[in-house]
């Protein structure tokens, strides 16, 4: 237990530091804390990876008596427990993978009071062993905080029913307690539920920004998938992924191709050997196992911070579902990308998993959100305006995080080839799907091809185009609604007003199609930080890990390493500016870590320099400071192109570019007015001179939307050419 705890009452700014070591609270995470301090019933929506957990955690510390934490998930259990010692908290959890001596030793410990949070599953509470109850019931309870509260609405994603007695749980206990709810993913009905069937007490509601802005989503037509999904892993083969599969056979059958391939990749799924899905989800969370496959029916309740993507190989069956797994990606804060693979078939093959026999409110509600999840798909506007919509929270139509944002899209006069798809829809009688069709346009010899139809006008007339270019321009009619997608298990081609408009009166059809490149690209850094040296920190956490049988991110996240590696901390008072370090794990990793930091910047040649991102003084093929790829950079600038063009030019990413631009700029080749309005330069310097947190996040988010990353660090190299020309 921390020194902090030891003094009376503790603050929440003071457990947040020197427990948890934050420098400040998030969204609404300190109001949050302030409600359960004064004893009001909770409601907390906050997206995965938002800090929800917090929340609870630091009221726990603050009061006397025990906080139960009620979560269904074992595996979260635990990890959050070892998280919490990790800072020198005593929690504990008691599940039905403990033995009597483990959970009598942990009842002991309570008594003692040195136990502040246990973690148990709902049925736990409610189950014939009353033993464990009357127990509780003697203890002083300061707080219930009942995770992943959705499962307790019919209406919500993972209706659960052992969490509808949790309703009953201040009767159970006959105690005075404030009540917390918390879930990522609720829609407003299922807000309602959760406080009725909960029997909040007029809860405070505090709803946090869905915005992820470190993720990028992307959705893409599953043409040649498996070659796409190859593509994009091959890029990312040294971070951490899920990918989800609609079947547990499907999820095996990618491992197995994934790891004959090359990759580090296991099968996680409710079918598997108890003890062969333990070992994959353990060498996963530990970085032994890059790529973990699961079924998107399965939750895998990690808190896994350093997972960097998340792919759907198959349609979620809603968007919460979509929002909760694609939330596990980036819960470090660092970019991360989320992929999904969607074809018109997908809708009809969920129909089945949907439907709930002798429910037909709740079979209705869940086909609504399957076809809203569809529309997420086939939308060719900013898709996290529409997530955020859905959330009931405004967002401009441009993120610049998305497939559709991040890429063009080229419009061409596409009025012959909308006739032509149109006549072979209508002289096939309106009777077959996407796939039959385009077979039939591009006269297949198939023999699922009818005789009779081979001898109609159409047959054959599109042969000069791909099945794929087939299958984006019919998406794209069905998307401005010139045909229609018949529901059904097998969909079917529908004509409508505007079909016949098109054919009868040459109505003009303008189709384009996503120049997409993000394959490309890779995702952008937000910091400038020493790659050598954060690589040695990650095998120096690696080991640690190892020796305490731990998962590395649980000693300190990615996040924190790439800060480490970014300013450079020689001395003890420098690392308590790090996020993520508190007293314990400064105690604890602090000396270790300044040496290894210290002998870096020996043999780089690297000074101290703390308040600014450092500058290695020997960058490879050095040439007055800048490198061969800087000077490539310079050379196409100077030749007129935008960063755009430049990076489009060079292959590189924007993000890229915009770094060479700081260094160019740092090093006088080029004036920060080239690229930057003076009005622009003065609002970020006068941010940089009043920024009192480390690390460019709480910067950008202090600036207008507009200011990106690189703007800001090419301001940052802007000041350190100014320092070199003041000191001549």
């Amino acid at each position: 237990m921390t020194d902090i705890l030891t003094r009376s009452q503790p603050g929440p700014q003071d457990i947040l530091k020197k427990v948890f070591g934050y420098t400040q609270f998030r969204g609404h995470q300190e109001a949050i804390i302030e409600s359960i301090h004064h004893k009001k019933d909770t409601l907390v929506l906050m997206p995965t990876g938002g800090g929800k957990s917090l929340c609870y955690q630091i009221p726990a510390l603050m009061a006397s008596g025990i906080t139960l934490v009620i979560s269904p998930l074992i595996a979260l259990m635990k990890d959050q427990v070892e998280a919490l010692k990790q800072h020198g908290i005593g929690a504990a959890f008691i599940n039905s993978t403990q033995d009597y001596r483990e959970q009598e030793a942990i009842l002991r410990q309570i008594e003692l009071g040195e136990i502040k949070l246990l973690y148990v599953a709902p049925e736990r509470l409610f189950s014939d062993n009353t033993s464990f109850v009357s127990f509780l019931k003697r203890q002083s309870i300061s707080l219930v905080a009942i995770d992943e509260a959705h499962c307790i609405s019919q209406w919500g994603h993972d209706f659960r029913p052992e969490y509808l007695k949790l309703g009953e749980m201040k009767a159970l206990f006959q105690q005075e307690f404030p009540v917390m709810a918390l879930t990522a993913t609720a829609d407003k009905l299922t807000r309602q539920d959760i406080v009725e069937k909960l029997h909040l007490s007029d809860p405070n509601v505090f709803v946090s920004s869905f915005n992820r802005e470190n993720i990028q989503y992307h959705i893409l037509p599953k043409n040649q998938q498996y070659e796409q999904l190859l593509q994009f892993l091959n890029q990312h083969k040294e971070e951490s992924g899920i990918i989800y599969c609609l079947s547990r056979k499907s999820t095996e059958q990618l491992a197995e191709r994934l790891a004959y391939e090359g990759f580090s990749a296991k099968p996680y799924h409710a079918g598997l050997e108890i003890g062969v899905k333990n070992k994959h989800q353990e060498d996963f969370i530990k970085d032994d196992v890059k790529i973990i496959v699961a079924t998107i029916a399965f939750g895998m309740g990690i808190d896994k911070s350093n997972v960097r993507y998340v792919v759907h190989m198959d349609l979620p069956k809603n968007i919460e579902s979509y929002y909760q797994e694609t939330g596990r990606a980036g819960r470090d804060g660092l970019s991360s990308q989320a992929v999904l693979f969607y074809g018109y078939g997908d809708v009809a093959r969920l129909q089945y998993f949907i439907s709930i026999e002798g429910n037909e409110d709740q079979t209705r509600i869940m086909t609504e959100k399957l076809e809203t999840m569809a529309r997420f798909c086939e939308i060719n506007t900013c898709r996290r305006q529409f997530l955020l919509r859905y959330f009931d929270e405004d967002f401009p139509d441009h993120c610049g995080g998305c497939d559709i944002c991040l890429n063009t899209v080229e419009t061409f006069d596409g009025t012959v080839i909308a006739q032509m798809a149109l006549s072979a829809v209508a002289r096939l009688n309106q009777r077959y799907g996407i796939s039959y069709v385009i077979d039939f346009l591009r006269g297949s010899r198939s023999q699922k091809i009818k005789e009779d139809d081979r001898k109609l006008k159409t047959f054959g007339k599109g042969a000069h185009l791909s099945k794929n270019e087939w299958k984006n321009y019919i998406g794209e009619l069905v998307r401005q609604h010139y045909l229609e997608l018949e529901k059904g298990m097998y969909p079917v081609l529908k004509l409508n007003d505007a079909s016949w408009r098109v054919l009868k009166k040459g109505e003009k059809v303008r189709l384009g199609q996503i120049q997409n490149n993000w394959f490309a690209e890779s995702v952008p850094e937000t910091q400038n930080y020493e790659k050598p040296l954060y690589d040695q920190l990650l095998q120096l956490r690696k080991d640690w890990a190892k020796a305490q049988d731990l998962p590395p991110y649980m000693i300190f996240s990615d996040a924190t390493l790439k800060d480490l590696a970014t300013y450079l901390p020689l001395h003890e008072w420098q690392l308590y500016k790090i996020n993520g370090f508190g007293q314990v794990k400064v105690n604890r990793y602090g000396r270790p870590v300044m040496a290894l930091i210290k002998k870096y910047c020996e043999e780089n040649g690297i000074s101290g320099s703390w308040h600014q991102p450092p500058v290695s003084k020997q960058p490879a093929k050095d040439t007055g400071g800048l490198s061969d790829t800087h000077r490539d950079t310079l050379q196409c600038f100077r030749n007129g192109m935008s960063i755009a063009r430049i990076a489009a030019h060079r292959m590189l990413t924007i993000s890229t570019i915009e770094s060479h631009m700081a260094r160019l700029i740092q090093f006088g080749e080029i004036k920060i007015n080239e690229v930057m309005d003076q009005k622009r330069v003065d609002i970020i310097q006068q941010k940089l001179a009043n920024n009192q947190n480390f690390g460019l996040k709480p910067i950008k988010e202090s600036l207008p939307r507009e200011i990106t990353y690189g703007q800001i660090r090419m301001v940052i190299g802007f000041v350190e050419y100014q320092k070199t020309q003041n000191s001549v």
